[in-house]
């Protein structure tokens, strides 16, 4: 695996108009190299499509389209730079139809009000997060509610919470699925239940945390109190469990994996690498990315 330096926005809309872009690399911002061959002119379908805009513990923000239809998945950013980076993939704050929580911490609703209530935005959460996220993102003006393990629609979308572990009052993950295609969201849980494999099971595509590295945890410069929080039932994912997880789904429906929250203290893109080798090197139909903290990686279709 080497590594893609970034590219201006210029190169970008170039190599995306020119062909999809199979990613397997990390980089500082963008993760990606061109397809070898044939390229094919990629948004000429409409497909499930999904951005992930930053990943990590200094704010998470994700982007799910069907149609005309735009879900953010949490705000961790604030108002100024999700508009940024929204703005730097061609997508207006005002187009976005809904935003949903995952759960209440800093990292994913840190501009969750001020986008709200600057664009009279639906915002969508279970009724314990709602209630825990109250300090922090103050008056929400268009405040709707769904129950964690029930599905409920947003205009073109589908969408299906269901229960992760974290230490946090009703944390979820979501399956999105336009009637053709599935993509699934689960990061910040400290285990892998049967229930999240069970939603998990059927999607092309999947946004998966792999937090860490246990031994970097142990080795690292946390105090003890925090080792015991990230490695706990309720804390981050290990690389491990990640991709012993990916493997199982690969064996069924899934074709790309986009690793997320990706630990900047306790993991290393060399270490990643390798144990995205040991655990998936037989999936050769799988395209593996790593999404950053620093920014977005550039719009994937669910195939």
């Amino acid at each position: 695996m080497f590594f893609a330096k970034p590219v201006c926005q210029a190169q970008e809309k170039k190599k995306s108009e020119a062909c999809y872009l199979r990613l397997f690399r990390i980089s500082g911002n963008f993760l990606y190299v061109p397809a070898v061959g044939k390229t094919t002119p990629i948004f000429r379908r409409t497909y499930l499509r999904y951005i992930v805009l930053g990943s990590g513990s200094k704010g998470n923000a994700t982007l799910v389209e069907a149609g005309k239809t735009r879900i953010l998945i949490d705000n961790g950013f604030s108002g100024k730079e999700l508009i940024a980076r929204l703005t730097a993939q061609g997508i207006t704050a005002e187009s976005l139809t809904a935003l949903v929580i995952t759960h209440e911490h800093n990292d994913h609703i840190q501009g969750v009000g001020v986008l709200a209530r600057r664009l009279n935005l639906p915002v969508f959460a279970n009724v314990p997060t709602h209630r825990a996220a109250e300090s922090r993102c103050q008056h929400i003006p268009n405040r709707r509610e769904f129950n964690t393990g029930e599905p409920f629609t947003i205009a073109d979308l589908r969408l299906h919470a269901f229960s992760v572990s974290h230490d946090t009052a009703d944390p979820v993950g979501f399956v999105f699925d336009d009637g053709h295609s599935r993509l699934g969201y689960c990061t910040d849980t400290g285990k892998i239940t049967r229930l999240i494999k069970y939603h998990l099971e059927g999607c092309q595509a999947l946004i998966l945390e792999a937090n860490h590295d246990v031994e970097m945890v142990k080795k690292g410069p946390y105090p003890l109190h925090l080792q015991q929080r990230v490695l706990s039932h309720y804390g981050h994912l290990a690389n491990a469990a990640s991709l012993e997880l990916a493997a199982s789904l690969a064996e069924d429906r899934l074709r790309t994996l986009v690793l997320a929250h990706i630990s900047e203290i306790n993991n290393s893109p060399q270490l990643l690498t390798q144990e995205v080798k040991k655990y998936l090197h037989s999936f050769v139909r799988l395209q593996v990315l790593c999404a950053s903290q620093h920014g977005g990686i550039s719009p994937l279709e669910v195939r």
